[in-house]
C-alpha cells in the first residue's frame, strides 16, 4: 500500500493508475488488477492504509500535547513536524480532499478531525477544539497548496488566541 500512497501523493487520486502503482511497488501489473478489481478499490485500500497511519499520528499528538503547559506551542511544533514529511502529507491531503467527493472515503477525514477534536475537547472544550482543528487544517492546506514553509509564529499566535481562556467546561 505504501506504493499506492506514494503514487497518490505524487500525481493525485485522479491520475493514479494500476500501472503506476504496480511500477512503484515493483510488481507486475496483473498483481494490482488481481487484488484490486477496480481503481476505486485500490484507492480505498490506500485510504485505509493512510487512515491507520493518521490514527497513529493522532495518538502520538495526544501523548505529546496531553499535559503540555504550552498547547499552542506544542501543536505548532507537531504541525511543523507533520509538514516536514511533505510526501506523506500530500498523500493524506489528496485522500482528505477525495473524501469531499466520495462519501465512502469520509472515514479518513473523520479519523483526523474527530481524533484531534476529541483529545483537544478534553483540554479546551468542544468549541475551541473545533476552531483549533479548523486553524490546523487551514494552515496545513495553505502550506501544502502554496508550497510555502509553515509560518510558525502565525500558527502559534492563531492557536493561542483561539484557545485563550478555553477549558473543558467551555462550550
Amino acid at each position: 500500500m505504501r506504493g499506492a500512497c506514494e503514487v497518490i501523493g505524487e500525481v493525485g487520486v485522479g491520475n493514479t493508475t494500476h500501472r503506476l502503482v504496480a511500477a512503484r511497488a515493483g510488481v507486475p501489473l496483473g498483481a494490482t488488477t488481481y487484488y484490486f478489481a477496480s481503481l476505486d478499490d485500490l484507492v480505498a485500500a490506500a485510504l485505509e492504509h493512510a487512515s491507520a497511519e493518521t490514527l497513529e499520528l493522532v495518538r502520538r499528538w495526544m501523548e505529546r500535547a496531553r499535559d503540555s503547559a504550552d498547547l499552542p506551542g506544542v501543536l505548532t511544533a507537531l504541525t511543523g513536524e507533520y509538514l516536514a514529511d511533505r510526501p506523506r502529507a500530500m498523500v493524506e491531503y489528496e485522500l482528505y480532499v477525495a473524501a469531499a467527493r466520495s462519501p465512502e472515503l469520509r472515514g479518513f477525514a473523520r479519523a483526523w478531525v474527530d481524533g484531534v477534536n476529541d483529545f483537544l475537547s478534553v483540554r479546551v472544550g468542544p468549541r475551541a477544539a473545533s476552531a483549533a482543528v479548523a486553524i490546523l487544517d487551514g494552515t496545513m492546506l495553505h502550506a501544502l497548496t502554496l508550497d510555502v514553509p509553515l509560518d510558525r509564529e502565525q500558527l502559534r499566535w492563531a492557536l493561542a488566541r483561539c484557545l485563550e481562556g478555553a477549558g473543558p467546561g467551555s462550550v
